[in-house]
């Protein structure tokens, strides 16, 4: 799991950027990029902040959505072996495939760290 920082309701994955000695942080689930450098934690919410800030006015002056939009569907390829694994998982939690990997994704999803969080 990458370090997450939470800046005004969005995601930021965080690293450190050795060739500039400063951390890095990048949105995801927007429409295109928006990064922003620190060299602290208080300095990346302010420049988060900031750059969230001058992304959602471009959009806004653009007429152009922010955020990714999903389908909901996606596909997924498996070794067949694994594949066969899942679906006598399903069957032996009496559901189908889609409805058991449903479950998992969220029971993974509750049992990640908690994020940092910078409201």
């Amino acid at each position: 799991m990458k370090n997450v920082m939470l800046i005004d309701g969005e995601r930021a994955v965080i690293s450190y950027d050795p060739e500039v000695g400063m951390f890095r942080g990048e949105f995801v689930g927007l429409n295109a990029g928006a990064d922003f450098y620190a060299d602290s934690a208080a300095g990346l919410l302010d420049e988060g902040r900031q750059s969230l800030q001058v992304f959602l006015d471009v959009c806004r002056e653009n007429g152009i959505e922010p955020r990714r939009s999903f389908s909901g569907r996606f596909n997924l390829r498996l070794p067949p072996e694994l594949h066969a694994e899942a679906v006598l998982a399903a069957e032996a939690h009496g559901t189908s495939l889609n409805e058991w990997i449903e479950y998992t994704i969220k029971e993974a999803l509750e049992a990640e760290p908690p994020h940092i969080k910078a409201s």
